[in-house]
């Protein structure tokens, strides 16, 4: 086996092994770097939670390369994707909190189109810059497009399959990590947001498999 191969599955078992240990509390604790913020900016839930998958046809997987960037066409979203590691806590890292703050990509995780479970998180809000780029991932229905353009040139086209929330306390990190047979790709960001608490409770995952591959024009 390679050994980058090998490095990114250790990566993955650590991240996977973390949330466990940890409750499943990716993307920050609940009452840790998502802050409050204004009760308009509230991200809205998913009509469609845990259940049977669209039926889609998967397509080949394609070869490894880091991906740039992520349109979802029906959210009107556009977001460059910075690489993310684990922190000090062998927790996933999350993107900065900050205005227009990207998406990124999990590089303990397979790359968007190479098989197994690619994964991309990103903010629903940040906090006094208001919302963030993952703001409407839960209107998201299934079948619908997401478009994830690589280094090498190619885009990776995916389904929408499902979607689910989660409460932090409750993440199913072998489920949303793990491996695939096909070429899949996760979305994933805060969801309720308890204001007595002042803090998100759940995550907002979004399942998509890879349906189509093309290159640059």
């Amino acid at each position: 086996m390679p050994s980058s191969v090998r490095a990114r599955g250790l990566a993955l078992r650590a991240a996977i092994a973390a949330a466990v240990l940890a409750g499943g509390l990716f993307l920050g604790a609940t009452s840790g770097s998502w802050w409050p913020h204004p009760a308009h900016t509230v991200p809205p839930r998913p009509s469609a939670t845990t259940g049977p998958e669209a039926r889609v046809v998967a397509a080949a997987p394609m070869a490894r390369s880091q991906p740039v960037s992520i349109d979802i066409p029906s959210l009107h979203v556009r977001s460059r994707l910075d690489t993310l590691g684990l922190d000090r806590n062998g927790e996933v890292q999350v993107p900065p909190i900050a205005a227009d703050a990207p998406a990124g990509w999990y590089q303990g995780s397979s790359t968007p189109g190479e098989k197994g479970a690619a994964v991309i998180l990103g903010h629903s809000t940040v906090g006094r810059y208001g919302t963030g780029v993952f703001y409407r991932l839960g209107v998201l229905r299934a079948g619908q497009a997401v478009l994830v353009h690589r280094a090498d040139g190619t885009t990776a086209h995916f389904t929408v399959v499902r979607l689910a929330e989660y409460p932090k306390s409750d993440f199913p990190a072998r489920e949303v990590y793990g491996d695939t047979a096909d070429a899949e790709l996760r979305l994933i960001t805060c969801g309720h947001y308890d204001q007595a608490a002042h803090a998100y409770q759940d995550n907002v995952v979004v399942y998509a498999k890879l349906t189509a591959s093309s290159a640059a024009d």
